[in-house]
Order: structure tokens, then C-alpha cells, then sequence
């Protein structure tokens, strides 16, 4: 009989993400079912996964409401702890955040085994919480910080997650006359992507053949539309739920937030990128995942604060032009990747798993 596994997630599309690629590299050798919240459910396939919302709502800093958070997150606890006797769960895998607390909990006290994943450099709130009592956490870097450096031995590194089609991509290697610039502003939509960088772009649309593929929060899009009609860039707006390798592909610079999914996908396909750091990010590990690429000499960070038309536009003049620069970051990139295929973190993953 197969193991019964439990993937939970949900949120942002940086924990959503990584979960449908576990499901995808265990559903033939377990039993899979997967648990999101109501946030993170708009970012799933509910046709494509066997999944079930497990809502738990956020966490509210209001001090007042402390007393009705603790018994919301006990009814919650309970509520996870027949959800997963009576799936007959063996054992649960959680993309991290505050949604995966209560399933964690009754996972401990059913004694059912315990796997996380921690995709970013910091090792978050939740995952903290949890390392004493999981039998393994999943990650790219044995480096994390906040990681106690008693249970590094609970660290099973991995290449780093990439949905499958990612691995049948080829983009363009190198810049030529046309700029195809893409911008990504995550799950949530980037607003200051939607706004403070516009003088830039007007201004390297003088400079260069231009095309803009942004990512956009369906509020701002007949905005956006209308910035790029009025100044006739040629461009294409998407949303989130579009897949992005679909952009990816057709495009040779990026400007991107730096989520831990994001970037591994870019520094795979190898794409000249600049990660901007969401400068409110929990314990700022947006800077740290940026960070633990350009010490590997593969991409540029910019600060939100010293975002201006001159800054942003030297830079990407500068990755256009100094094509011997740009030639050796897509270097460090592809040697960062060298052991990143579908089969080798398939196995990965499926033996530690049948080993605990």
C-alpha cells in the first residue's frame, strides 16, 4: 500500500508554487492530497490536484484580538487533527507560513513524520517553530540564516524547484537589436513595478527597440495599458495565473522581486535579471535570496530606495552593453544549475522520504 502524503500551502504563490512541484515529483510513487488556504487556492488547479481547503485566516497584530486568535487556532488544531486521522495521513510536507500551523501541530501530536521545506536564505517564522520535531527540511543552502546550528543536521539539500516545464525551455542567448524586457512583480502584483520605474522604461524605449511582457495585478492592468498605448511601447500584460515560462521564453532581461521561486527560475534559463528586494519582506529575505546569488556572481541587486530613471537605466544599459560582464553572470548561472534536472531531484526527494 502507497504512503499516504499531505502537502500543505497556501498564501503567496512563493509558498503555492513549490508545493504543486512536490505533488508532482511524488504523485506516482505515494498517495498525494494537498491542503491550501483560501488565498493560496486561486493560484491552483483544483482540476489538475487532489486538494481540499483547509482555510486559516491571517494572523491579525491587533492585541485585542489575541484571546479569539488562541481559540480560532485551537478549534483549527482540532479541526487538523481529524482532517488527518481520517485521511490516514502518514506523513505531512509544509511549504512553510502561518497556514500550515494548525496540520503541523496535530501532525506532532498524531506523531505523524514531519518534512518542511525552507526555499528562502532566512529560515522563516513557521519552519522555526517546527525544526525540533521535523525529520527533514528541505533546502537550497546549508547557509540559512536563523538556523540553529544544532539541528543542520535536520538540512537535506536540494537543487533548487522548478516545474517541469521548465526543463524543456531554451531562451535566447544573447541580446541582440530587440529588448525584450520582462517584469515580474510576483503572486501579489508589484505596484511600485507599475508606477516608479515608467521613466526608465520611456526612456530606454528612446534608446533601443523595446517590448515590455509585465506581470500585473488585474487592478492596475487597464492602467499599465493605457501608460504603454500613450507612449507607444509594444508590450504584453499578464497576470499571475498565466504561465510565465510562456514569457520567460521570449524575453533576454529581467527586472524582478527576488522570491525564492522566481529566481531559481531565472537563474536556470539563465536570464540577465535584476532582483529588487520587496523592502518589507519578513525578516528580509527577499535581500538575502538576492544576495546568495550575486555572491555567486550571477545577477544585480537594486534597492527599492535608490530606484530612480538614471540608476535603473545605467544598469540595464550597462547589462546590454558590457556583454562580457553579462557573458559571465549566464556562466556562474549555469554552473550554479549543473545538477538541476527533473530525474536527479526526483530521486532526491523520493528516497529521503522512504528512508524516514
Amino acid at each position: 500500500m502507497k504512503k499516504k502524503i499531505l502537502i500543505c500551502t497556501g498564501g503567496s504563490g512563493g509558498h503555492v508554487v513549490p508545493a504543486t512541484i512536490f505533488y508532482e515529483h511524488l504523485k506516482n510513487e505515494f498517495d498525494i492530497k494537498m491542503t491550501s488556504d483560501l488565498r493560496g487556492f486561486q493560484f491552483l488547479d483544483r482540476y489538475k490536484y487532489n486538494i481540499e481547503v483547509f482555510n486559516v485566516p491571517k494572523i491579525s497584530k491587533n492585541i485585542f484580538l489575541l484571546p479569539f486568535q488562541f481559540f480560532l487556532l485551537l478549534y483549527l488544531i482540532v479541526k487538523a487533527y481529524f482532517f488527518l486521522k481520517k485521511h490516514k495521513i502518514s506523513i505531512l510536507i509544509s511549504t512553510g507560513g502561518y497556514m500550515s500551523l494548525p496540520l503541523c501541530m496535530a501532525s506532532i501530536i498524531l506523531n505523524i513524520k514531519l518534512f518542511l521545506f525552507e526555499p528562502n536564505m532566512v529560515l522563516g517564522r513557521s519552519n522555526r517553530f517546527f525544526i525540533n520535531f521535523c525529520e527533514k527540511i528541505f533546502c537550497y543552502s546549508d547557509t540559512l540564516k536563523k538556523f540553529p546550528n544544532k539541528l543542520k543536521n535536520k538540512i537535506y539539500l536540494i537543487p533548487t524547484l522548478l516545474r517541469k516545464d521548465f526543463y524543456n525551455i531554451k531562451v535566447s542567448e544573447e541580446i541582440k537589436s530587440k529588448i525584450n524586457l520582462l517584469i515580474i512583480g510576483g503572486s501579489q502584483g508589484a505596484k511600485l513595478f507599475d508606477t516608479a520605474i515608467r521613466d526608465s522604461i520611456i526612456e530606454l524605449s528612446k534608446r533601443y527597440r523595446l517590448k515590455i511582457f509585465q506581470q500585473t495585478n488585474p487592478n492596475n492592468y487597464n492602467n499599465l495599458e493605457n501608460f504603454y498605448l500613450d507612449n507607444k511601447i509594444e508590450n504584453e500584460l499578464f497576470n499571475f495565473s498565466e504561465n510565465i515560462s510562456d514569457f520567460m521564453i521570449k524575453t533576454n532581461i529581467c527586472i524582478t522581486r527576488a522570491g525564492a521561486s522566481t529566481l531559481a527560475e531565472l537563474i536556470f534559463l539563465k536570464i540577465p535579471h535584476i532582483a529588487i528586494p520587496l523592502p518589507i519582506a519578513k525578516d528580509n529575505h527577499q535581500f538575502e535570496n538576492a544576495l546568495f546569488y550575486q555572491q555567486l556572481g550571477c545577477n544585480w541587486i537594486l534597492n527599492q530606495d535608490d530606484i530612480n530613471k538614471i540608476s535603473l537605466v545605467n544598469l540595464i544599459v550597462n547589462i546590454i552593453e558590457n556583454k562580457e560582464e553579462c557573458l559571465n553572470k549566464k556562466k556562474n548561472m549555469d554552473n550554479f544549475n549543473y545538477q538541476n534536472s527533473w530525474n536527479n531531484i526526483n530521486q532526491k526527494i523520493i528516497t529521503i522520504i522512504n528512508e524516514n
